[in-house]
């Protein structure tokens, strides 16, 4: 069974052959921190693409140098927020402003408490219609799943209806339990990876994503 078999439409992995490329050097232990972020900004603006495919668009009429044409802008009904997972999620975040400079963007940090394991929301600041927004979470790993099912379930609680999680690299593991989790949700990938390790890292993953975006450890 292919990964699209298992997961459905809902999983979406964008194989363009630039990505794929991108994507091994992003991988690369030696890949310099300054490299690996404007990867991971490229590769954001890459999905972003297919991500948004199904905005709808309305007719303008535009006036070239040469004469009045029939052209086509984003519905205005579709006001876009993106929302990064912190910390890792804001590498994904330039690159999605240069495909949408008119999206507002909301914050979100969450945390399980070691005991309870209940979420916690330790930052969210969000626009204040995101209720009414077409809502893109970002961040590059999806590994458990755990911080992303949060998010996806905080933003529902706000009223969120209009939801879709980005990711670069995810484990099937987290797939599965996102998809179980929220029955409307979709996700977009640029890798779908082996497995995880037994300290929840992805296989072959590309490391701690956050730390090697902004060269900590």
């Amino acid at each position: 069974m292919t990964v699209l078999e298992e997961f459905g439409p809902r999983v979406t992995v964008v194989d363009h052959p630039m990505v794929l490329h991108k994507l091994s050097i992003l991988r690369s232990k030696d890949t310099p921190c300054s490299q690996f972020r404007t990867l991971v900004k490229e590769l954001s603006l890459f999905e972003g693409y297919e991500a948004t495919r199904d905005l709808t668009l309305e007719e303008v009429e535009v006036e070239t140098p040469i004469c009045k044409t029939t052209c086509y802008h984003v519905d205005a009904g579709h006001d876009v927020a993106i929302v990064p997972i912190l910390r890792a999620g804001l590498g994904m975040v330039d690159g999605m402003l240069e495909l949408i400079p008119s999206a507002h963007i909301g914050h979100l940090g969450m945390y399980r408490d070691p005991e309870t394991h209940v979420p916690h929301v330790y930052y969210g600041k969000l626009p204040s219609d995101i209720a009414s927004r077409y809502v893109l979470i970002v961040d590059p790993m999806l590994a458990t799943g755990g911080s992303s099912i949060d998010a996806i379930r905080y933003l529902r609680e706000q009223g969120v209806k209009q939801l879709k999680l980005m990711v670069l690299v995810a484990a099937p593991e987290g797939l599965r339990a996102v998809l179980d989790a929220d029955p409307d949700v979709q996700i977009y990938t640029c890798a779908v990876d082996e497995c995880l390790n037994d300290d929840a890292y992805i296989v072959p993953g590309l490391g701690d994503a956050g730390d090697r975006i902004f060269g900590t450890k």
